[in-house]
């Protein structure tokens, strides 16, 4: 009986000992159940924030690839720019170029048209339509040849028109055509003023205006030889004319002082025999003058 009491009490005793320790373990897996939950919500959240991340990672990552395509877009273009406008820039200037080109060769083309028929005028010894037209033609864009043979030229057929001016008035002074006579000699000093046959021009131009009784201009002229160097065989017989045209206008002084300069500077010359006696009738009559003011 004893027996059978410690065996029911044993198995009691294990019975709450299984009791217990189905309590623990289902104590420890509540627990454990629990703390998978945890766990389970932890990953969860994990999981969200990774995914969150990972979104906002590829945003950052598609912002920054935009911005840099942006900006790599934005400096092709710029630089397509610069090259349009570089580009743009040499189409102007090619532009402008052709243009002047355009423009030189129509230039030539018209310079060698005028050239032509100038040449023409100069073969065939036109020298006055030559003289008239050289303004005309020098504008042009002639070679350095061209200018510097049509120069001469013009030059020497306006010596030719200037020496048969001056020989067509000296025909007209013998025919007592004076006021032809003048017109043709200015016309000698305006086409070549510089040469060597101008006093000589000069001379016979004061000549004709003191004929014309135009002495005023007559002395003017007739000053200027005198005062020449170019050709000096003149110079005595224009002091004669000054002195001639002086007391025409009455201006005795002159007169007289021309009348000196003529003795006392070409003593030997005959028109110097002739100053003498006229230079004492000038010198009279100065002193009646006087004696006339002082009455």
């Amino acid at each position: 009986m004893r027996d059978a009491d410690e065996e029911i009490r044993e198995i009691k005793r294990e019975i709450i000992e299984s009791r217990g320790l189905t309590i623990k373990t289902n104590n420890l897996v509540n627990s454990l159940g629990a703390d998978v939950k945890s766990i389970a919500k932890r990953q969860a959240g994990y999981e969200r924030r990774f995914n969150w991340n990972g979104g906002v990672f590829l945003v950052v990552v598609a912002v920054i690839s935009f911005a840099g395509l942006k900006l790599a877009s934005d400096a092709r273009i710029r630089e397509i720019e610069s090259e349009m406008g570089h580009l743009d820039r040499q189409v102007e200037e090619l532009e402008e170029e052709l243009a002047e080109e355009t423009r030189r060769a129509e230039e030539r083309a018209r310079a060698e048209a005028k050239a032509g028929a100038f040449y023409d005028l100069i073969r065939q010894q036109r020298r006055q339509e030559v003289v008239d037209q050289y303004e005309d033609v020098r504008g042009e864009k002639l070679s350095q040849a061209e200018a510097a043979f049509f120069r001469d030229t013009y030059d020497r057929f306006r010596l030719d028109l200037s020496v048969a001016a001056y020989q067509n008035g000296l025909e007209m002074m013998r025919n007592g055509r004076y006021a032809e006579a003048a017109e043709r000699f200015q016309e000698a000093i305006r086409l070549r003023d510089e040469a060597a046959h101008i006093p000589s021009v000069k001379y016979h131009l004061a000549r004709a205006l003191r004929r014309l009784d135009r002495q005023s201009e007559a002395m003017v002229y007739a000053r200027q030889v005198v005062e020449q160097n170019i050709d000096r065989d003149l110079q005595d017989d224009a002091t004669w004319l000054l002195a001639l045209c002086a007391e025409e206008l009455d201006d005795i002084d002159t007169a007289r002082a021309s009348l000196r300069r003529l003795i006392n500077r070409w003593p030997r010359s005959a028109l110097a025999r002739e100053a003498r006696p006229k230079l004492r009738e000038l010198t009279r009559r100065a002193i009646r003058g006087r004696q006339t003011e002082t009455d």
